[in-house]
């Protein structure tokens, strides 16, 4: 019998898996369900055995994915014994700053933060009440805004009123867990690096960047929530609030209608009128592309200078997701408009936030 974690990344039509030894954190398989709700698909790689499995799926919602995740489990495992299931939350509010085992109440304050996450809260929590009633284990939730929690007041602060602030209207950052699995490889593998002054790169469809120093996270450009910063692949990234008001009163746009502009219509997506993926990006010939692409680039670059700014210097930038991991010319395209800083390392690391939440759990769990 081999203790193992369930790991999950639940989206609004995807669930990510990976499951892990408890022992070593081997991983022992991994795989996805997407299309749920509509053309639904399972796909997995066995990897003690090599087995690789990919067959369609009458998925219509995330708890016959999960179903179909557990049953694909107990057909392909020798002999595991799940000890807990982990959960992907983007936003853990002021309150879940570490890892915790869900509870209802826990539940239940997560639910507040769904109007702060709207893509992706209703979905991670589905993932939750999914494995909640399927699976025979505690459900843990490791949250995307708790690498951040620790940011001195000047670099989490909104210029409102008091009264605003006291009620949670602040920054909190995302991608935590990406940026807390690159801080513990720096510190593994470039410990020279990790002691320095590091701003690391999420670039992904969605993208943030991260100030770290010693592996701590000094400052971020996501804010309240992860539609600020730099424009993603269908997220507008920052933009003047005043414009979002003048839509809603000149164009009688609802709020719902904003949202759903900003948050899906916009970004990369909206900007080339072409797709939101790079790669179809880098390879038209489309005059819109080729701008988009450059407009992502600067955009970067000038958010990665004002990270440095936060840290009084710069002294690595570490790209990683599927941006900053596989489109070297965007990578390129990023550097030579920070070519006007002091030389500074460059390095591209592989995301993992799947083996980022096991050791959490694991280190959760052992208390």
């Amino acid at each position: 019998m081999i203790d193992v974690l369930l790991v999950l990344n639940t989206g609004s039509s995807s669930l990510k898996f990976e499951v892990f030894a408890y022992n070593k954190l081997d991983r022992l398989a991994k795989g996805k369900v997407t299309g749920i709700g509509s053309r639904a698909r399972l796909d997995a790689t066995i990897e003690e055995t090599g087995a690789v499995i990919g067959e369609p799926l009458a998925a219509d919602d995330h708890e016959t994915a999960m179903r179909a995740v557990i049953t694909l489990i107990d057909r392909y495992d020798d002999g595991w014994r799940m000890v807990a299931t982990v959960h992907r939350i983007v936003h853990g509010g002021e309150n879940f700053v570490a890892p915790v085992v869900v509870t209802p109440d826990v539940l239940t304050e997560l639910e507040t933060l769904v109007p702060l996450a709207p893509l992706h809260q209703p979905y991670n929590l589905a993932g939750i009440a999914a494995s909640d009633r399927l699976a025979d284990a505690p459900d843990i939730a490791c949250f995307d805004t708790a690498f951040h929690a620790g940011q001195a007041p000047v670099f989490k602060t909104f210029a409102v009123e008091e009264a605003l602030r006291e009620k949670g209207i602040r920054r909190y950052g995302f991608h935590g867990l990406s940026y807390d699995w690159i801080a513990r490889v720096l510190a593994r593998d470039y410990p020279d690096v990790a002691k320095g002054r590091v701003v690391a790169g999420h670039l992904g469809n969605g993208a943030s960047l991260c100030a770290m120093i010693g592996g701590r996270s000094i400052n971020t450009t996501m804010g309240m929530t992860a539609l600020d910063g730099l424009p993603m692949g269908s997220r507008s990234g920052a933009i003047d609030a005043g414009a979002v008001t003048y839509m809603m009163r000149s164009f009688g746009l609802s709020v719902e209608e904003v949202e759903r502009m900003l948050y899906e219509r916009s970004g990369l997506k909206g900007l080339s009128g072409i797709s939101n993926d790079v790669k179809t990006l880098l390879e038209s010939n489309d005059p819109r592309a080729a701008f988009t692409l450059d407009y992502f680039a600067l955009k970067v670059a000038q958010y990665a200078a004002m990270m440095a700014t936060s840290m009084g210097g710069i002294d690595a930038f570490v790209f990683t997701g599927g941006i900053g991991e596989n489109a070297a010319p965007v990578r390129e395209a990023i550097l030579s408009r920070l070519a006007f800083l002091q030389p500074f390392r460059t390095l591209v690391i592989a995301a993992n936030e799947e083996r980022m939440m096991a050791i959490h759990a694991k280190a959760l769990l052992a208390t």
